[in-house]
Parts: C-alpha cells; structure tokens; sequence
C-alpha cells in the first residue's frame, strides 16, 4: 500500500521538495502551503475537504521543483517544457487526490501527535551536526532556509507522512491471499519442461550487402523524424573583460579607507559555547531545567528523558539562527541555565558553557583579504566603464566591430549551437542561458543590447547565421557510415526474421522438426527438465518454451543474430513439497500487489468524499503561462501509470 502513496511522487514534477525529503518523506509536494497561506483570498489551485494549496504556494512549490530539475538538467527548464504532455493537469490531479487523502483522514481521526512529528524531525540526518553525528537545531534551520521552505512545512509533510505510514501498514496487517494464489504461481514457476529445438543464424540466412545511395535516401526518409537536424546558429559574443583588469597597484590609502570602513564587519564577535536539550513541551522542558539547576550533567539529564543533548561550541550570536533561544544564550552569564524557551522545533533549555569576548580586527590580519576585494571591484569597474563606452559608442552610430575596436573590448565566435546549447562542432561548448536566449529572439545580423550575464559581466551577442533545420546529408562522411550501419543491420533482421518465419511456418505445417533443421543446415538439440529459471540456454529458447502448451511450436528471438525454433515435447509438474516454499513467497509478493491496489483505491475514494478539485486555469495563472481553452474546476485525474 506504500507503494501507492509513493506514486504521488513518481512523475517528472516530484524530483524532490529538499533534501529531507529525499531521505525520509514518502509524500512531496505543497499541500501544506495551502494551510499556511489559506487565510488570504478566495480562490485555490488545488482544494479538498479543509485542505487547500492557493496561487502564490502553488507556484512556490513548482519553483523549488524547477530548480531542482534544472540542477539535474544543467539548463534552465520553463513551465512550458515542464507543463508539455498533459503534465500539469497530471500533477494537478495527484495533489488533489493527495490533498483529499489527508483531509478525509484528519477527519477519521488518524492525526499524529507534536511529540511524534518532532521525534521523526530529530531522527533524519540531514539535520546532523557533522561533527557530534546528532541533531542540532541550526544545521535544521539552515538546511530548510537554503531549501526556501520553513519548519512549519517540514512539519506538516512529516505529519502526512506519518499518516500515509501508519494507514497502509494498518490496512496491510491484516490482508492475506488466498494460497491458491501462490500455489498456481509456484507451479508455473518451478515446473519443467522437455523440449527439441535449432537455431537459426544470420549466416544461414544471409547477410545485406552495402546499400546505394537510393537505399539510403529512402531509409533516411522514412526515419525523418528521428534523423532530422534541429535549427542551428552561429554567433559573435562580445566580451568586455581584459586579461590586465585589475592587475594594478592598489594604493595604500584605498586600503586604509576600505579597512576603516568595514572594521566592525571584519573583527571577530564574541562567541559562546552552550548545550541545549529540545523538549516536545513545556512541562517537559520545565523538569530540564530543574535537574540542571539541580547540578546534574546535560547528559544525565538528557538520557532520563530520552533526548539528546546538542553541544554548540563558540558560536557567533549570528549563527545561532532561532532567535529567542539567542536572546536567551547572550543574555545569559558562563555556567546559568536558562528558562525554557519556545523554539521553532519544541521547547529549548541550554546551559552556557563559555564566553569568547570578540577581537577588533587589525590591518595586518586582513591587509591580503581587502586588496582582493578592491581588485575584484577594479575589473568590474574596468568592465562597466567599457560597457558605457561601447553603448555610447553605438549611439553615436559606430558599428558593432568599430565600438568593440575604439573601447577595447573583445569578440569571441559561438560555434553552431541549437537553442538549448548544444554543438555538433565543440561537443563541450557551454554558453549563459541568457545568451542562448537573446540569440534566438534575434535574426540574421541581429545585433542584441547590452547583457548583464551574472558576477558583473556582460555580452553583447551578434547573430551571424540561421541554419534552419534539415536532414543530415550524405556528403558527411561520419554520417553515411553511420547510417549505412544502420541499413545494414537493419536489412540483416529483415533477412532472420524472415528465413526464421518460414522454416518455423514449414515445423507448424506438420513437417519433421529434424528434417527442417536439416534442411537449413541446423542441429537439432534436445533438454530435458529445462526450468524457466535456466537462462543459461538463452531468454529466446527460455521465453519460448515456457509461452507454449505442451505439443506446440514456438519461434523466439534468441539474441541480435539468431532465432531459435523448438516444440515443447513435455511438462513437468513440480515436486509438492519443494513447491511449498516457492508458493509462500509469491502468496507474499502478490498480497503486496494487492495492497497496493487497494491504496491507489483507498486514495481515489477518499478525494472524491472530500470532493478534492483543481483549477487548471488558476494553476497556469499562477505560472505566468497563457491559457488554454476555458474549462471548469476538474475532478482529480490519476496519474499516468509509471
């Protein structure tokens, strides 16, 4: 029954929310920002019973998962590739079954408690400290920030997940088969089978000789599609760096200004050390901080109420990221414990262990660190100086290659690339997205603006040629040999399937199965207790063998250059009692299925009591996408089988 929870994740759009999820979260998505963010307008993408995802999380989530698709592309990714196909409707759909799941079970009273949702949290090792191997509250907050989510999402995934867990496995405790089922399924496992059988090779049926260029002309046509070349383009970037920007002196006295100016931000700030116990609530932490104050250990303290203790050593007030647990950590002297504090994750009582008062920085201690920094601000001062130069330039009507010359910029060609960057010509060419992007709104002899590409540089891109897609030619060399390969083994099946197709047609007509192979220059071969398990004959002669009733023929594929052509002569029906075991196991593995089954209806039938919808046209709203033709709110949809 997991499995069919798990399938809410399966398309192309559940590439992950983060990385908890990644490690411990069966069910992804937003659903939990429609609770979030339910209160503000009227109108939902996705709604189900109570549970709802609006516009603004709706396109929170698709963000992340963009983001996330692009890391594993390498390109940027629009909505509209991610949307192709029916996608979104798809996508739509299982979060409104998803969403009307957990409505309708919050309302059947399967609801986990804070205690238990917290519990899961600590036990997921992304939110490890490194070094203590325990969970510390600040990687928590930092892995989830980077990941633009917030505890409370966490929790709420945590929570549903721990509803889909204790669901299925409640439902699956007591579902069994009937063991007729494994026992039909052992039989045909471990049964034997006798057979006689020849291979047919590519010798005995001949092979292709090289094709004319007629051949291969219609070959080519008639895989058009595949074969066709996308559409290329050539380009000249202009680049506004130099080799020698910011190879100069940097003057003392820049270096003195820039030290006073950032003094405070370069001096070491005062750090304390504490450990903290997290409790699931207050009355809880109440008794924490008792039993330290009383002088016993964090540690002793932590292991008799089954936590674990988080060492912080010389943390800056900076990196301590829930704000009242530093409020409470910096207000404090060496050796105090502190109240219990209501925390983002339960209830917080550390003890401050020590106190490292801050040091001003000095020139000396960060002389190398400031001459980098102006540096880095001279190249990009050197660049936008030639970039005002060349615009100025330009609209004083100077050609491109003529403002490139009289500012002292550089012009780099782009190799035929198709819009998504690839090249034919430099297989490891990469180019900005945003180059890519100009140079296919452009048309020949296009010349773009001024293009701000990321860390302070800029392009200007000139488009010098459109090669409109096309079917490859016979005159590339590489080409031809490739696709006369292609023929050539294309033409050899042909020749085995048909040669095959005949002589096993001769063995179906009544013929001596030894006089056919004969014929063909084959031997015939005999086995006897063959199992279907014996891929060591081969998966054609297998295959074969075991598709066919007892008296039959059979003609399989046995690999790339041969057939194999048999009759099945006899069945063996396995030993009882060695089947026993065999039908167990398949009893198990078929309930599995079964259960399965059952959880794709049990989701299906909760969504529609809690009438779950979706709004497609919201949804691409929200997606800055255009709309399609004007439909009503839909029924949730299943997803496309995987």
């Amino acid at each position: 029954m997991l499995t069919a929870f798990r399938n809410f994740a399966k398309s192309k759009w559940a590439i992950g929310l983060f990385v908890v999820l990644a490690l411990g979260l069966l069910i992804t998505g937003g659903s939990q920002m429609g609770d979030v963010f339910g209160g503000f307008g009227g109108k939902h993408v996705v709604s189900a019973g109570e549970r709802s995802i609006d516009a603004p999380a709706f396109r929170a989530d698709l963000d992340r998962r963009r983001d996330q698709a692009q890391q594993q592309a390498g390109r940027e990714l629009s909505y509209e590739e991610l949307v192709a196909n029916g996608a979104l409707t798809a996508h739509l759909g299982q979060e409104a079954q998803k969403l009307g799941f957990m409505s309708w079970a919050w309302k059947a009273g399967i609801r986990p408690g804070n205690e238990l949702v917290l519990r899961q949290i600590r036990q997921i090792p992304a939110f490890f400290d490194s070094v203590t191997g325990r969970f510390d509250e600040t990687q928590y907050v930092q892995v989830l920030q980077q990941n633009n989510t917030t505890p409370q999402q966490v929790e709420q995934e945590m929570r549903d997940n721990i509803v889909t867990s204790h669901y299925g496995s409640a439902v699956g405790a007591g579902l069994r088969l009937p063991r007729i089922y494994g026992a039909v399924m052992a039989n045909q496992a471990t049964q034997t089978r006798d057979a006689r059988w020849f291979t047919v090779t590519q010798a005995m049926a001949g092979t292709a000789s090289a094709p004319t260029d007629a051949q291969l002309t219609a070959f080519i046509n008639q895989n058009a599609a595949e074969l066709r070349l996308p559409e290329f383009r050539r380009a000249t970037v202009v680049l506004f760096n130099a080799p020698n920007d910011g190879q100069g002196e940097v003057s003392e006295a820049r270096i003195e200004e820039r030290f006073n100016f950032r003094r405070d931000a370069l001096s070491q700030p005062e750090t304390r050390s504490f450990v903290s116990l997290t409790a699931p609530n207050k009355a809880t932490a109440d008794r924490i901080a008792a039993a330290l104050r009383s002088g016993q250990t964090p540690e002793a303290v932590a292991q008799a109420n089954n936590l674990q203790p988080t060492v912080f050593t010389d943390r800056p007030r900076s990196a301590v990221t829930d704000p009242a647990v530093a409020t409470a950590v910096f207000g404090m002297t060496e050796n105090q414990i502190s109240d219990p504090v209501q925390a983002r994750v339960g209830f917080v009582v550390a003890k401050l262990t020590g106190i490292k008062p801050g040091r001003p920085a000095t020139l000396n201690d960060v002389r190398a660190q400031i001459i980098d920094e102006l540096r880095a601000e001279d190249v990009r001062a050197a660049v936008y100086a030639r970039v005002e130069a060349y615009d100025k330039a330009r609209q004083n009507g100077k050609t491109l290659d003529a403002a490139v010359a009289e500012v002292g910029a550089r012009t780099l060609a782009i190799p035929a690339v198709t819009q998504d960057g690839r090249s034919l010509e430099q297989p490891n060419f990469r180019a900005p997205p945003q180059l890519l992007e100009a140079m296919w709104k452009l048309g020949v002899r296009g010349e773009s603006e001024t293009l701000p590409i990321g860390e302070g540089e800029y392009v200007v891109v000139r488009v010098d040629a459109i090669i409109p897609p096309a079917l490859p030619s016979l005159d590339n060399a590489q080409f031809r040999s490739g696709l006369t390969a292609n023929w050539i083994a294309r033409e050899n099946a042909r020749l085995l399937t048909t040669r095959a197709n005949a002589l096993a047609a001769r063995v179906r007509g009544g013929e001596d199965i030894a006089a056919v192979a004969r014929s063909a220059g084959a031997t015939l071969e005999t086995g006897a207790g063959i199992s279907a398990q014996d891929q060591s004959r081969g998966r054609g002669l297998v295959g074969g063998l075991f598709s066919t009733p007892a008296g039959q023929i059979f003609s399989q594929q046995q690999d790339a250059e041969s057939y194999v052509i048999g009759r099945t002569d006899r069945i063996n029906t396995p030993n009882a009692t060695l089947a026993a075991g065999a039908a167990v196991q398949f009893r198990d593995r078929l309930s599995g299925d079964l259960l399965n089954a059952f959880g794709e209806t049990a989701i299906k039938a909760a969504a529609a009591r809690e009438k779950a919808t979706f709004d497609e046209a919201l949804a691409r709203q929200a997606l800055d996408l255009p709309p399609v033709a004007p439909t009503a709110p839909g029924a949730p949809t299943p997803a496309p089988a995987q």
